[in-house]
């Protein structure tokens, strides 16, 4: 099946520029050939069922893992060769990672602040504390918290560093609807306000129709197809972008 190319918006600057990553762990072939770019100002979703390659790109885009052939750009400079000046620009959010549980919000905050060089390091914190309304949760400990209330302080540690480039994990998963609609404006405002990128994986598809300009469908360790959700319903021949999804894994 041909895929839909939809070109990154024309006249922006590519934020993320991956041309053919390939990563093998020993016999196992996890990502070949793959290429994508995230333009300025753009949400990019990676999708794909589990085992589709998408976590070992994320971990070679965040430079955790290294690829056995291809070249990642960031910002317009080579990884690789400029590692530390990249992601200092860069943040990740995922539900399941796990925060030092014994401190208080206020402290998880503060210590990232400071970790990542902020200049203002407490009005950074303030402000993102109010951009996800974690006040009444900063004299907690991170281990007393709901899954849903750790889900915000996680997004909340990835935007102290304004970054240029946002990657996200399931940025919704613990989050009830109410709250999971209020982050996904929030998110969608950020990408529009600051200019920068963000490429999101997730397995709620109505989650990436709402918020995503462009998607990446990934099978095999492949990209089968890139294009807008109702782009890829049509190459498929299906309604929507859940059963893109459906016939896909069926396959």
């Amino acid at each position: 099946m041909r895929a839909v190319r939809a070109p990154a918006h024309p006249g922006r600057v590519a934020i993320l520029q991956a041309d053919l990553l390939a990563k093998r762990f020993g016999p196992v072939t996890a990502v070949e050939e793959v290429s994508l770019t995230v333009a300025e100002g753009e949400i990019a979703g990676l999708l794909g069922p589990n085992g589709a390659g998408k976590s070992t790109t994320l971990h070679m885009l965040l430079g955790l893992v290294t690829p056995d052939s291809g070249r990642i750009r960031i910002f317009g400079l080579d990884l690789e060769r400029h590692r530390t000046e990249v992601l200092n620009q860069v943040n990740f959010s995922a539900s399941y990672l796990g925060l030092p549980g014994v401190l208080q919000v206020r402290e998880v905050l503060d210590a990232f602040a400071r970790l990542y060089g902020l200049r203002r390091p407490a009005g950074r914190v303030a402000e993102v504390v109010e951009l996800l309304e974690l006040g009444p949760l900063l004299r907690r400990k991170v281990i007393d918290l709901s899954s849903g209330q750790q889900t915000r302080v996680q997004l909340a540690k990835a935007l102290l560093n304004r970054p240029r480039l946002l990657i996200l994990d399931e940025p919704t998963a613990a989050l009830d609807p109410d709250a999971g609609d209020r982050i996904r404006s929030l998110l969608v405002g950020v990408a529009r306000e600051w200019g920068g990128a963000m490429l999101i994986t997730s397995h709620n598809m109505r989650e990436v129709e709402r918020m995503c300009d462009r998607i990446h469908f990934m099978s095999g360790g492949r990209i089968i197809a890139t294009g807008t959700a109702a782009e890829l319903a049509g190459l498929f021949g299906v309604a929507d972008l859940e059963e893109v999804f459906l016939k896909v894994a069926r396959q």
